[in-house]
Formats: C-alpha cells, sequence, structure tokens
C-alpha cells in the first residue's frame, strides 16, 4: 500500500463528488448563450403545487409543537386512502410512515435495516439507477449488487445467484424506472423476495406518470408481506421543496423502521405534514400534471430526433433515455462513456441545454444521456430553435436535412402510440 493510499484509510469514508457537481462545467457552457442554460439534467419540478397545499402550509397551527416522527393521523390516513384509490389496494393506515422526502428514507433504509441483522452485508439494486440506491448501501458498509434489466424491463432477480440473496439486507426496485423509464413486474419481485427472504422496498415516485399501461403498479398489489413501497409528493404535487413523502406495507418493516427514525429524530415539519393532506385529497391537479409532463416529453422526444438523436418516449417517468450516437462514440475514442459526456457536451454547446450522462446512473447507463422534461414549454421550444440554427455536423439543422425522410416516417411510427397515451392520460383507469 502506497503512503498516500495508507491516509486515505486511515481517514475512513470520504464522501464522494457528488454526481450532479460533474455537471458544473458542462453548465457552464450552456450558460453562455443568450437566453441563458436550459436545465434538463435534474428532475426538478418548475410547475407550482395546488393552491390547497399552499394554503395548508400557512394555516396549519402547527408549527409550535413538535410533529409526529411516523406521521400524524390524518396524513397516514389519506395516504393510505390514496393508495386505495390509485391502486385498489386495502392499505391499513397504521402501517403507513412519513419520511422527510423519499431520497432520505432511500439513503438510510439500508443503515437501519442492517443494525437489526448485521450478518447481512448486500443491498441488490439496477444496474441502472438513481445513485441514491448505491449510496444508501455504501453508508451501511454493504456491498451493491446490480443486477441488469430482463428484455421485458425491471430487473432480472432470477440472475442472482442463492450465495448473494442469502446475505442481502434487502432489494431496492424503481418503477418507472429513473432513467430508462422501464416499468417493472413487481408482483413477479415480490414473490422472488418472499422466496429468498429478502425484505423488497419499491421505489415507486413516478408512478403517477405511468404511459404504457392501463393503471399504475404498486408492490402492494402483491400484499405487504416482506415489502414496503415508498411514495413522494415531490413529482405528483410539485412538492420537491417541502420534503415530504410516506413509505407503506410489511407492518413489521414500517413499525421497525418508523421506531428507529424516531430515535433519530426524522420528523417532516407539521405545516408540511397538512400540506401533503391537502395534496393527497386532490386527484386533479395530477391529472393536469400528467398532461404537462406527456406534452412536453413527446416536443422533446421530437425535437431530439429532428435534431439528430434516437429518441424513445419512455413507458413511464418523465425522462427520456437517449443512447449515444455512433458520432460521439467515435469521437470519445469508443469510450461510451465519455462518448455520452461527449453527447451533453455537444447538446450544452450547440443548444444551451444541460442533460445527465448516462454513467451518472451506473457503468451500464454509459451508452445514454437522460433528458428531463421538467422546463417550461417555451424554454423546451427554446432547444428547438437553437438545435435548428446549429451548425454542428451532427446535431441540430445540418443533421436535420441529412435525416428529414427518416424522421419523417420515425414521427409517424410513433404518431400511434402517441395517440394511445394521450388517451390514456385524459381517461386513465382508476380514480383520478
Amino acid at each position: 500500500m502506497s503512503r498516500a493510499e495508507a491516509v486515505r484509510a486511515a481517514r475512513g469514508f470520504e464522501p464522494p463528488e457528488y454526481p450532479y457537481a460533474r455537471l458544473a462545467r458542462l453548465a457552464d457552457v450552456a450558460a453562455r448563450h443568450e437566453g441563458g442554460m436550459v436545465d434538463l439534467s435534474v428532475g426538478t419540478p418548475c410547475d407550482a403545487p395546488p393552491s390547497a397545499v399552499v394554503t395548508a402550509l400557512g394555516n396549519s397551527g402547527s408549527e409550535r409543537g413538535y410533529p409526529s416522527s411516523v406521521g400524524s393521523e390524518a396524513m397516514r390516513q389519506e395516504a393510505a386512502r390514496w393508495m386505495g384509490r390509485r391502486f385498489a389496494v386495502s392499505v391499513d393506515a397504521r402501517n403507513v410512515a412519513a419520511c422527510v422526502g423519499t431520497k432520505e428514507f432511500v439513503a438510510s433504509a439500508a443503515w437501519f435495516l442492517r443494525l437489526r441483522d448485521p450478518t447481512r452485508d448486500t443491498v441488490i439494486a439496477p444496474a441502472v439507477a438513481y445513485p441514491t440506491y448505491a449510496m444508501g448501501a455504501q453508508l451501511a458498509g454493504c456491498n451493491v449488487v446490480r443486477v441488469d434489466e430482463s428484455r421485458d424491463g425491471g430487473i432480472d432477480l432470477r440472475s442472482v445467484p442463492d450465495e448473494l440473496s442469502a446475505r442481502a439486507v434487502m432489494v431496492w426496485l424503481n418503477s418507472p424506472s429513473n432513467p430508462t423509464g422501464r416499468l417493472t413486474d413487481l408482483h413477479v419481485a415480490a414473490t422472488w423476495g418472499r422466496a429468498h427472504g429478502v425484505p423488497v422496498f419499491s421505489d415507486e415516485c413516478y408512478a403517477e406518470f405511468t404511459w404504457d399501461r392501463p393503471r399504475p403498479s404498486t408492490v402492494l398489489q402483491a400484499g405487504p408481506e416482506g415489502v414496503v413501497a415508498v411514495h413522494s409528493l415531490s413529482k405528483r404535487s410539485n412538492m420537491a421543496g417541502t420534503r415530504v413523502g410516506f413509505y407503506a406495507g410489511d407492518a413489521e418493516l414500517v413499525g421497525y423502521l418508523s421506531a428507529l427514525r424516531q430515535h433519530a429524530g426524522l420528523m417532516v415539519p407539521g405545516p408540511v405534514q397538512a400540506a401533503a393532506v391537502a395534496a393527497l385529497e386532490d386527484d386533479e391537479h395530477v391529472l393536469a400534471q400528467r398532461q404537462r409532463y406527456l406534452h412536453r416529453l413527446e416536443r422533446l422526444c421530437s425535437l431530439l430526433c429532428e435534431g439528430g438523436l434516437d429518441a424513445h418516449l419512455p413507458a413511464g417517468g418523465f425522462y427520456l433515455w437517449v443512447p449515444v450516437p455512433g458520432w460521439a462514440s467515435d469521437a470519445a475514442g469508443h469510450d461510451l462513456r465519455s462518448g455520452a459526456w461527449v453527447l451533453a457536451e455537444a447538446l450544452a454547446e450547440t443548444a444551451g441545454v444541460l442533460v445527465s450522462p448516462g454513467d451518472l446512473y451506473g457503468d451500464a447507463g454509459a451508452g445514454f444521456v437522460r433528458v428531463a422534461a421538467v422546463q417550461p414549454d417555451e424554454r423546451i421550444e427554446l432547444v428547438g430553435e437553437r438545435l435548428s440554427r446549429s451548425a454542428h455536423p451532427h446535431l441540430g439543422g445540418e443533421a436535420r436535412k441529412r435525416r428529414k425522410s427518416g424522421a419523417q416516417v420515425s414521427r409517424s411510427a410513433r404518431s400511434g402510440a402517441r395517440s394511445a397515451r394521450a388517451a390514456q392520460v385524459r381517461h386513465p383507469s382508476g380514480s383520478l
């Protein structure tokens, strides 16, 4: 061991660079455009929350006292009612608990579960996924087993060897997936978890934005035993700044985690819990948000295809998972991870748009970039205008001329799918 390695070992854990901090240089490049940068890198909502949410934040009268760590009775009951309406499942409100935004729950769950059984030292997660699953495992001192998606989409748990599943403290699922937009068969995953004695945690914060199925899915549709569904109000209700979510499912798991979290002082502020009740009571604003995101996805998909990229609409979520084209891979010397950064830099230079290279979500995502449909329509149109004026040999105006006929065919092939998706947004199955 070198002296530098010995010094690092003696220091213990050092936080790695935050994934999105790596985009700072590209953000500077994109910001040079007149009109500034169009930030499509992070899934931060740009739309306002419902007015009832804002009213509840200011009028709850709950500012003086400490809030309940597990969540107020009103919030837990309303979360259970919402799950019943949206997913047609019966959830006991006693098995629902609040969390301070779902990111902190994702980051801490493996740590808390390992305290329950220190002999288990492994977290199973998708190979391409939200980075916090892996960071949560690292904070817990666990190994991460990254599992590829199956051909049908979703994590292929059948490929996990028995010797690894025997050491697993938990499995993370994410459907619809961030970043790929694919859907997982949650019933199959729940069955696997029960057969192997591994708790299955299903991150369902994009469930309201399911496009390719008539009804969104929850792991609780397979029953609550051994599973926990995790939900956020950040996406469905544009409440990312309030930091509130909840988890529900197996009585023993929810009870253990909520008790430990109470000792740790993890509490959603009382006014925020009141706002969550207001958001969960109202389904109409979610329908409107679905329509906004589908429109933005379709427009971005069209603009990127016209600009020379092979974009496709996702099965769920509000991200486009765009393959790195050959010219970007070639420019990077056939290093696909670098190819994603080549493409991201080209988009920043030509269109003033910031996107996320796929390797931020795991090495298996290195051949893609993620594009978030989270800017107002006029900002998305600005991306199209800039691309149309671009002299880049592979992106924008020049590329459009060469690909015009192919793009026409591609748009025609997608029109039927768009019509079907639009019909589902207007008339989704289940109450909305």
